[in-house]
């Protein structure tokens, strides 16, 4: 009777991808959060070839080997890791399909980052415009232009990009000059910050900005006139550190109330106390600017006479405010429909935003922030931790938060600005 030999276990058999990283992959931390991610995923790795930058401006280069035990479970390392700059080695044509429908993508279609983005067409890596996250990409009808589309404004027959094929993605990196407040983009957020030196240098980030021309975007809550931070806001506005706002029917509401009976939900912001009636003043705020035909004709007839939404009028400064369930009124201008707020705030960050500041409102900085492109910094205050948290959750080393009050960080930037 023959004998059966029992050889050695065999191995598991792996399926395998190589990828590249490009950049400042090692200072920025890419590589290691691309390694972090393949593990966590239950997959393997092999560094192939890894070349560093030997000084602060040159990049560096890896290539690893990606392996798992099944297709499913390659694919979705290999997407998540897509999204931190690794890119397949074997370059291959991005795949598209035409839309079923008007305001439909493809089953499969590629749902965007709000980093930086390219996509292979026709052999040669075409530039995404409008980065923005959880969009599709649409490619022009000649194969030459792409950009972010959001679902909603698809058509039928859209070409759309689907899969992750032919799509490299752009991590941000850290800057190679950074200034103290720029260093601390990415790291924990904490209270024991050192928040004067940090505000004076974010004023200087601001001033540096104006002097180039470029734009800074403020998204504001209604606690800046709550504190009695809004003359602060209105007089950085009116130096011209503000190229646009973003806020609620409340902002502008208690902004107006302060402007006519100086209080903020019926509290005097002289004396700190609410006054008799004081509660109806907001809804008689809200009503002398409807008489008046809305805030610009206030403004023109000399109705409203001071803070924000004044300074904005009088100085030019666009401002969009999106409105919710939660508004009384709400003034004429409040755009009360979100999808179309949201086309108007999409349409103003299109123009180009080089700074964003997020001063005391959770909704609308989370709203703004899927909006704009990740290499635009984002600077956000609160006294709540958990607002500046929710923003670094969502991407990327581009957010500095700030957990103070706002009175005082407006107050302070005013002083490092004049």
């Amino acid at each position: 009777m023959a004998h059966e030999t029992l050889g050695e276990p065999q191995e598991e058999a792996l399926l395998a991808k190589v990828v590249e990283i490009r950049g400042h992959i090692i200072d920025s931390l890419i590589l290691p959060r691309i390694l972090d991610e393949v593990m966590d995923l239950g997959g393997e790795f092999t560094i192939q070839a890894i070349e560093v930058g030997r000084h602060k401006h040159e990049p560096s280069y890896a290539r690893l080997e990606i392996r798992a035990s099944a297709q499913e479970a390659l694919s979705g390392i290999l997407k998540r890791i897509e999204r931190l700059g690794a890119t397949a080695l074997e370059e291959e044509d991005a795949e598209t399909e035409r839309a079923p429908g008007d305001g439909t993508f493809p089953p499969d279609f590629y749902s965007t980052t709000s980093l930086d983005t390219e996509v292979r067409l026709d052999g040669r890596w075409v530039s995404v415009q409008s980065p923005e996250m959880d969009c599709g990409i649409l490619v022009g009808p000649d194969g030459t232009f792409a950009s972010c589309v959001p679902i909603n404004d698809g058509k039928k027959g859209d070409l759309i990009v689907t899969g992750h094929r032919g799509i490299k993605v752009l991590p941000v990196e850290r800057p190679r000059t950074p200034s103290l407040a720029f260093t601390f983009m990415g790291s924990a957020i904490s209270p024991e910050k050192p928040k004067g030196i940090l505000v004076a240098d974010i004023a200087e980030k601001m001033r540096a900005l104006r002097k180039e021309g470029k734009n800074i975007l403020v998204v504001a809550g209604p606690a800046v006139v709550h504190t009695g931070a809004g003359v602060h806001l209105a007089k950085i506005i009116e130096m011209g550190y503000v190229q646009g706002l973003f806020a609620g029917n409340a902002l502008a509401a208690h902004d107006i109330e302060w402007a006519f009976y100086g209080t903020s939900l019926g509290v005097s912001l002289d004396r700190g106390e609410p006054l008799e009636g004081g509660h109806q003043h907001h809804l008689r705020a809200i009503n002398n600017i409807r008489l008046a035909g809305g805030m610009q004709e206030a403004v023109r007839k000399g109705v409203l006479t001071k803070g924000i939404m004044h300074t904005c009028i009088t100085k030019g400064v666009p401002f969009i405010l999106a409105g919710s369930l939660r508004d009384d009124g709400p003034l004429p201008e409040v755009i009360t429909d979100a999808i179309k707020a949201q086309e108007a705030m999409r349409r103003f960050i299109h123009k180009g935003v080089d700074l964003c500041l997020m001063v005391s409102t959770m909704l609308h900085s989370i709203g703004t922030s899927n909006l704009l492109p990740g290499h635009v910094p984002v600077v956000c205050v609160d006294i709540n931790p958990a607002v500046a948290t929710k923003l670094m959750d969502r991407g990327g080393i581009q957010v500095l938060g700030l957990v103070m009050d706002v009175g005082s960080f407006l107050r302070e930037l005013e002083l490092h600005l004049s």
